[in-house]
């Protein structure tokens, strides 16, 4: 990115401009941690204050990566620590369990991309995600929020998935990683893929869950799933592909839709309600015109994906990528929380050339931590961990796939956030790393 950046290259280099641009990108941010953030309590809510900070940290250290600019590395680790400092509960109607969601995936990209950074209190930043996020979201996957599994829609499953995967690899805990990638295979609720997806129409097409229900949730239901695969493959884990790339098949349906153009539609119903307190039910027959065409920055990494890293063709992903290019992130869409549910900036973070041969699956090399569920986090110990062969029993490592950066053996290769998910950087000298 700094290479292209610098070179002037595009489209990355309109992205880069919409970054710099954007008032929540500047180093001169003012943080407002909260020791309760609450979502779904009416006057009480205070939740954009954390949205707003996080996408603020998470910017500024985007631009601190990119540039070297110690003021914005400074403006970030600054947002973190606030908070790891602060923040103790998070409470609300149900929609606290999309705060944890939403808001533990990206907090825990963010700090992803400081790893390192001088004055980052990286211990107490997990503590943070372990006591907070990840039990709730660990929790809203297991029990559904004492509601029958089918009653909330995909995307309460993908956004807990998420958030349950990202601080897996921030901790470096194999066991939450595996709870999310086998909940995305096999889980009960309408967030694992054959839910998710429970319709293969004739000619390729897979039919998502939430497209008879609005364009709104079908897509920000895109841009999580798509944050759940690039995370899992950058930990040696493709679900990108998985089950016949019935994911792909999805993609371009929802894509397809919100371009204007026909699908197919099996009636799907819907069962609500909790046990022993009411239920319901309700067919759609339809996909809904409901927000349709809706704009959000998710498409450049699915595109990126299948299109140039896999060799594979995405016709309805690539024209909605084109149409919304370069893509923005928090700030770039509106003031309100749906304008902050994806980190974005995808034009500039995912871009990369067409691969001369298409990337297989990622097949991680030796963890640089000591222990053998190692993944990004302290960078100490020596290359102990076996290579996983990409299954969720190996080792969180990085991954060996074509497009990666080839650092020299011993360097060992950190994975942090980079457009919203975990991607490849080179884990140089710690006390070296730039900002120190």
């Amino acid at each position: 990115m700094a290479a292209k950046v610098k070179a002037g290259a595009q489209p990355v280099t309109a992205g880069w401009n919409r970054l710099v641009a954007n008032s929540v990108s500047q180093s001169t941010w003012k943080t407002n941690p909260q020791a309760t953030v609450y979502r779904g309590s009416g006057a009480s809510d205070n939740y954009a204050a954390m949205f707003y900070d996080i996408h603020a940290a998470y910017q500024n250290a985007l631009r601190w990566q990119i540039t070297g600019d110690a003021a914005h590395g400074d403006a970030a680790r600054d947002i973190l620590n606030a908070w790891s400092a602060k923040m103790k509960t998070l409470a609300g109607s149900g929609d606290r369990f999309i705060a944890a969601g939403i808001y533990g995936y990206q907090f825990a990209n963010a700090a992803e991309l400081m790893l390192g950074y001088r004055g980052f209190d990286l211990d107490r930043f997990k503590t943070m995600m372990l006591n907070t996020f990840y039990p709730m979201s660990s929790s809203f996957l297991a029990k559904h929020n004492g509601a029958f599994v089918t009653n909330y829609w995909g995307s309460w499953d993908l956004l807990s998935a998420a958030c349950v995967l990202s601080v897996g690899i921030l901790c470096d805990d194999q066991a939450k990683v595996d709870e999310a990638v086998t909940y995305f295979k096999s889980g009960a609720g309408n967030g694992s893929i054959k839910h998710l997806i429970p319709v293969i129409h004739p000619g390729g097409l897979g039919q998502w869950v939430e497209v008879g229900r609005d364009q709104g949730h079908a897509t920000l239901g895109v841009g999580l799933a798509g944050a759940i695969c690039e995370m899992a493959w950058n930990q040696g884990i493709d679900l990108y592909g998985y089950d016949d790339s019935r994911l792909l098949k999805g993609f371009e349906y929802v894509a397809k839709w919100n371009l204007g153009y026909d699908v197919p539609y099996t009636p799907w119903t819907w069962n609500y309600g909790a046990p022993g307190v009411w239920s319901g039910s309700q067919t759609l027959t339809a996909p809904s015109p409901n927000s349709r065409g809706a704009v959000r920055p998710i498409w450049e990494m699915i595109y990126n994906h299948y299109v140039n890293r896999r060799g594979l063709p995405a016709p309805y992903v690539s024209a909605t990528a084109a149409k919304v290019r370069p893509e923005g992130g928090g700030g770039n869409y509106g003031g309100d929380s749906g304008g902050f549910d994806q980190l974005g900036y995808g034009t500039l973070t995912f871009t990369r050339n067409k691969a001369t041969v298409s990337a297989t699956t990622p097949t991680p090399t030796a963890s640089s931590s000591a222990s053998a569920s190692a993944a990004a986090g302290s960078g100490t110990g020596s290359a102990s961990a076996s290579p996983s062969t990409g299954s969720t029993g190996g080792a969180l490592a990085t991954t060996g796939t074509s497009d990666a950066v080839g650092y020299a053996a011993g360097a060992g290769v950190l994975a942090v956030a980079v457009g919203g998910v975990l991607a490849l950087r080179g884990r140089r000298n710690r006390g070296a790393h730039r900002g120190e």
